[in-house]
C-alpha cells in the first residue's frame, strides 16, 4: 500500500476544499469518492447556494463565511471560473422577529452578527420593503434585513475547481470508488474500498449524508438525514425583474405562521426558472432509500402554499425540480472535530442546511488540524462533546 500524509473520504463541499488546502501545503494526500464529483446524489448541487456574512445561526460562523468569500475570489482569479456573485441578500421576518430557524432566533441573530462584525447592512420596514422589492408581496408588520455582501455561490463549480487545482498540485483522486470502512492502529489509518486498501497518517471523513455509515451507532445517532426538494418555477413573463441586479437572494419567514421559504435570482435564461425551496424535517431517510423523484402533487402543493400568495404572477409551471440531502445535528450546528475514539480520524460535517457558504474556509481549518498547525478559526463550537452533553440533558 502507498502511504499518504492524509486521506480525504468524500469530495463534496468540505472534502474538496480540504483536499485542495492540503495539496496546496505540499501534503501527500489522497481523495476518495464513491461517485464522480461534482454529482447530484448528495448535498452540493442545484446550481446555487446562498452565502451571507451575518449568520443567523450564530455570529461565530461569520469568520468562516468571510474567509470563504476571500478564497473563492482567489480561486476565480487563478482560474477564471465564476464562483461567487454578491448581488445582496434579504432576510424578512414578522413583527415579533422571533422566528426560530436552524435552532436560533434567526432575524435577531442575523442583525446581532452584523453589528458584532461591523458588516454593512440596512434594516427596512414593510413600506420600504414594498418600495424597494416589489417582486415580493409584503404585508404590514414585516421587517427586512438587507446585506449587500450576501449572494450566491455555484457549488458544482466550486467543487470542480478545487479538485482540479488539488490534482494539479499532485493530490491523488480516486473517483467512482466506494469506501467500505476504516481501521486505525498505532501507526496510522487504513481505508478499505471496493478496489483496494490505502494507508495514511490521518483520515478526514467528509462523507456528507453517508457519514453515519462510517460511525458506530453511539456517534451516528447525532446525524439525521432529511430529504429536501428544490424547485425552479417559470418566470419568463417577469424575467427582467428577477435577474440578479434587481432581485436578491432571500430567506423569508412567511406571515401568519405559514412557514419559511428561501430563493435566488434568475441566473439562466428566461425559461430556466426561478429557484425556490423550503426545509422539511418530517421524516428521516438515507442516501440509498431517499425518493429522488419529485411528484406533480409536491410541485402543486409547494406553489399553492409558498409561491402563489407571496410572488404575484409566478407561474405554476415547474420547469425543473431536484432532490438533495441535509445531514442535521440536534442543534443544527457543524461537527468539525477529531473522532471521539480515533485520534487520527477527523470528522468534517458542515451540515444542517447552512454549510456550503463556509466550506472553503473549513477546508483551511481541517487542513490546519491535519497538519497540527495553528488556525485562525475557533472550532470549539463544533465538537462532538456538546452533542453528547445534549443527549445527556434530554435523557
Amino acid at each position: 500500500m502507498e502511504k499518504y500524509d492524509a486521506i480525504v473520504l468524500g469530495l463534496g463541499a468540505a472534502g474538496s476544499a480540504t483536499l485542495y488546502q492540503l495539496a496546496k501545503r505540499g501534503a501527500r494526500v489522497l481523495g476518495i469518492d464513491q461517485f464522480d464529483p461534482p454529482h447530484t446524489l448528495g448535498s452540493t448541487h442545484g446550481d446555487t447556494r446562498i452565502t451571507r456574512l451575518a449568520i443567523g445561526e450564530g455570529a461565530h460562523y461569520t469568520p468562516l463565511a468571510v474567509r470563504s468569500h476571500e478564497i473563492w475570489r482567489e480561486l476565480e482569479a487563478a482560474t477564471g471560473a465564476n464562483l461567487l456573485t454578491t448581488n445582496g441578500g434579504l432576510v424578512i421576518a414578522n413583527a415579533a422577529g422571533n422566528w426560530s430557524l436552524h435552532g436560533k432566533s434567526f432575524f435577531a441573530t442575523t442583525v446581532a452578527a452584523a453589528r458584532k462584525h461591523k458588516l454593512a447592512h440596512e434594516l427596512l420596514d414593510s413600506a420600504a420593503l414594498r418600495r424597494r422589492f416589489p417582486q415580493f408581496n409584503i404585508g404590514d408588520g414585516q421587517s427586512g434585513y438587507f446585506e449587500p455582501s450576501a449572494g450566491f455561490v455555484r457549488p458544482e463549480a466550486c467543487i470542480a475547481v478545487q479538485l482540479t487545482l488539488a490534482e494539479a498540485l499532485n493530490a491523488s483522486v480516486r473517483r467512482n470508488e466506494k469506501a467500505l470502512h476504516f481501521e486505525q492502529d498505532a501507526d496510522g489509518v487504513t481505508v478499505a474500498t471496493v478496489a483496494g486498501r490505502y494507508r495514511a497518517g490521518q483520515l478526514v471523513v467528509a462523507a456528507g449524508p453517508w457519514l453515519p455509515q462510517f460511525l458506530a451507532a453511539t456517534h451516528a445517532r447525532h446525524f439525521k438525514v432529511y430529504r429536501q426538494v428544490l424547485y425552479w418555477f417559470d418566470v419568463a413573463a417577469q424575467f427582467e425583474a428577477f435577474k440578479p441586479d434587481k432581485f436578491p437572494i432571500f430567506i423569508w419567514e412567511l406571515p401568519a405562521g405559514a412557514g419559511g421559504i428561501y430563493g435566488f435570482p434568475a441566473i439562466g435564461g428566461p425559461h430556466d426558472g426561478l429557484k425556490f425551496a423550503t426545509e422539511q424535517y418530517e421524516s428521516t431517510t438515507t442516501p440509498e432509500a431517499v425518493v429522488r423523484t419529485v411528484s406533480p402533487a409536491e410541485v402543486a402543493e409547494t406553489h399553492r402554499r409558498f409561491i402563489a400568495p407571496y410572488f404575484p404572477g409566478i407561474s405554476a409551471e415547474c420547469v425543473r425540480a431536484a432532490v438533495c440531502l441535509y445531514t442535521v445535528t440536534a442543534d443544527f450546528g457543524f461537527v468539525v472535530d477529531r473522532h471521539p475514539q480515533f485520534e487520527r480520524v477527523i470528522v468534517a460535517s458542515p451540515c444542517s442546511g447552512h454549510g456550503f457558504k463556509h466550506s472553503a474556509a473549513l477546508g483551511e481549518a481541517v487542513a490546519d488540524l491535519v497538519r497540527g498547525e495553528p488556525s485562525r478559526f475557533d472550532l470549539s463550537a463544533f465538537g462532538f462533546a456538546r452533542l453528547e452533553d445534549q443527549v445527556g440533558r434530554t435523557s
